[in-house]
């Protein structure tokens, strides 16, 4: 099965084309630049950014070398698909020899490596070797990924067609629901005869943490962070006996986040032998693996850390729940000495348990409902952020069936960057309005317009402040807005559907915080890695309002008037409208669609956020492609209305400079 990278739609492999909305199954296109490339291409030869995944492969074996198997080449390594033969043939005239760079690692011909298995790999009877590879069908949903998307299967499915599953590979099956905290994907595996392959998310070029913990800016709060991080990574890996994974520094990693992540997983093998060490199964050995940080780094350790880390090498914390405590009580003391000085203010480093409402970041992942733990119960470390990154796309379209475009927006962004050796800064700030007209012979064009301009002029004279204006300022400016558009339908002597007006979402930014306004049915979205898609506002329409009055939704929706407009800028004066304001914080790298109804009708993006939305998170992301993308979306699939939209990408890290 071809899963379309368009629109999701399930094809048969045969297919050369989606047959719901008609994008190429035989070629990619590059994030970048939107060159279209052969599905086996690892850069883009317009403007050479990486345009496929590379995955790593961990490949172990037992019994006879594999150069024994050299007679067997043709037979593994010529079986692509037909779709793939003429990518193959054109990348080189001559078969690379059995597993050198270029050949594939599988049967099928889908893996192509990077990078050649070492020799003593081929003539060992036992070993165990990594290589980066990538995926010649990207399209192709792998068995694996087959398999946990249907969750039902994964308690009777042992084999994968014809190669069964290696045991380690049913390991990250298992842990897949706590890649949030660090465990990395798996895309696929598969046994060879007497070869065994996994193949996960590549992190090889992520950070290490022993890096981080060089960093003199790295603040002593930080580094009780990420033991807490691993306290929760010891309890998860218990179960499967993968705790080792935590014990080598050189397999601790940092993603884009700054959040602890393991680049792969290692089974516990000394626990039944005879060279066992009974501190390696207990939290003691956690305490080996901090030590350590500290004597490679040769960074201090402080007083309180001190005094835990003896605990732990004397047995007197003995479990990871007493040892999280003790975590958390540091944790406590450290805020307190930083904020000795400061204001009780919402900016402060604070201690927050699930449920709680905070300013700060969680940097922990407090959400596991697949877990069977009691990670849900614990406290977690927060801390304050900063804006390291601010950037926006916007475009709008008259869609497939309107004569005019009635949608307008309007961007204005203020960025001030600091870099220095051991830090970046950034402070911006952003104004994005999005309005959608209506109303008479270009009365849309003109309400929308008006409403735009009228606000940016509203916050030029009245957001002068470095923080954010105050609800009641922003409100004023929509009253503004909406008086500017009624005067002219009062002067003009416009009535019933003559009468123009325009629905509006206004977000302003300020560094980390937030301020939403909204009338009408034009919508904010919010996409984060851990949160996925929210939908910020509520729609000003009568199914929602029948809804807020305790009206079930099926029956709220099925009034012929149920997408009629409750609110709208223009048609009435400002006793009739009502604006919604509401404030967030960016506390992890954000994404903000603001949206026309020409692009969220049909829940179009409820439904396509993962393949349109996620990946644009991403520093590496184009947003101009991306915007362009959702356009093209919306006419494949809507189109009956002007489309419009509005991408920021906020990208953020802890704020560590204030807190050492």
């Amino acid at each position: 099965m071809l899963i379309c990278p368009t629109c999701n739609f399930e094809n048969p492999n045969s297919n050369k084309f989606c047959q719901n909305c008609g994008a190429s199954l035989t070629e990619k296109e590059c994030q970048q630049c939107g060159v279209f490339l052969p599905l086996d291409a690892v850069e883009c030869h317009s403007c050479d950014a990486t345009c496929s995944e590379i995955w790593l492969a961990i490949a172990t074996k037992e019994g006879e070398p594999l150069a024994v198997e050299a007679d067997n080449q043709e037979e593994r390594v010529d079986k692509p698909n037909k779709l793939q033969q003429n990518n193959k043939d054109n990348i080189s005239q001559e078969t690379p020899k059995l597993f050198e760079a270029g050949s594939y690692l599988d049967s099928q011909g889908r893996y192509k490596m990077l990078e050649s298995l070492p020799t003593f790999f081929e003539n060992t009877v036992k070993a165990e070797a990594c290589v980066k590879v990538i995926d010649c069908q990207p399209y192709q949903l792998s068995p694996i990924n087959a398999m946990l998307a249907n969750p039902q299967e994964q308690s009777t499915n042992t084999s994968v067609g014809e190669d069964k599953i290696p045991s380690l590979a049913k390991t990250y099956i298992a842990l897949q629901p706590y890649c949030n905290l660090g465990i990395p994907p798996i895309h696929d595996a598969w046994q060879m005869d007497n070869m065994q392959v996994i193949l996960i998310e590549d992190r090889s070029d992520w950070f290490y943490l022993l890096e981080l913990w060089q960093d003199e800016a790295t603040t002593s709060l930080q580094i009780i962070h990420y033991f807490y991080q691993m306290t929760q990574l010891w309890d998860v890996l218990e179960p499967f006996n993968c705790r080792q994974s935590l014990l080598d520094l050189n397999n601790l990693r940092i993603d884009e986040d700054e959040s602890l992540a393991l680049e792969r997983l290692y089974p516990d093998i000394r626990k039944d032998s005879q060279d066992s060490f009974p501190e390696d199964n207990t939290v003691k050995a956690l305490g080996k693996v901090w030590h350590a940080l500290f004597r490679e780094s040769q960074r201090t350790q402080f007083g309180l850390l001190l005094e835990l880390l003896g605990n732990l090498d004397s047995g007197e914390i003995a479990t990871s729940e007493e040892l999280r405590s003790r975590l958390q009580f540091i944790s406590t003391e450290l805020q307190g000495e930083s904020n000795q000085n400061e204001d009780n203010s919402q900016d402060n480093l604070i201690v927050a348990s699930k449920g709680e409402a905070s300013s700060a970041t969680v940097l922990q992942l407090d959400e596991f409902e697949q877990s069977p733990t009691k990670i849900d119960d614990m406290p977690t470390v927060v801390l304050p952020m900063q804006l390291a990154s601010l950037e926006n796309a916007g475009l709008t379209d008259v869609g497939k069936q309107r004569d005019r475009n009635e949608d307008y927006f309007g961007i204005e962004t203020k960025v001030n960057k600091v870099e220095l050796p051991k830090s970046k800064v950034a402070g911006g700030r952003g104004l994005y309005i999005l309005c959608d007209g209506m109303g008479g012979h270009a009365g849309g064009e003109v309400a929308s317009e008006l409403a735009v301009s009228t606000l940016r002029q509203y916050f030029q004279e009245n957001w002068k402040s470095d923080g954010l204006p105050k609800e009641e300022i922003i409100r004023e400016g929509v009253f503004q807005a909406n008086k500017a558009i009624h005067d002219i339908n009062q002067q003009d002597d416009r009535s019933g559907v003559g009468r123009m007006g325009t629905t509006l979402v206004v977000v302003l930014i300020q560094d980390t915080r937030v301020a939403v306004a909204h009338v009408g049915d034009s919508r904010l979205y919010r996409v984060t890695r851990k949160g996925g898609l929210e939908q910020i506002t509520v729609d000003h329409e009568v199914g929602q309002r029948e809804i807020s009055r305790g009206v079930e939704p099926s029956i709220a929706y099925s009034r012929p008037d149920a997408y009629q407009l409750t609110q709208a800028l223009g048609p009435r004066d400002n006793n009739f409208i009502a604006p919604e304001v509401q404030f967030l914080e960016i506390n992890q790298d954000t994404l903000f669609v603001l949206t026309s109804d020409g692009l969220s009708d049909n829940d179009l993006l409820e439904k396509h956020w993962q393949t349109n939305l996620l990946n644009l998170i991403s520093s590496e992301a184009n947003l101009e492609k991306g915007v362009r993308d959702l356009i093209n979306l919306a006419n494949k699939y809507n189109g009956h209305d002007n489309i419009t939209a509005i991408l920021m990408r906020a990208k953020v890290r802890p704020n560590l400079e204030g807190n050492r």
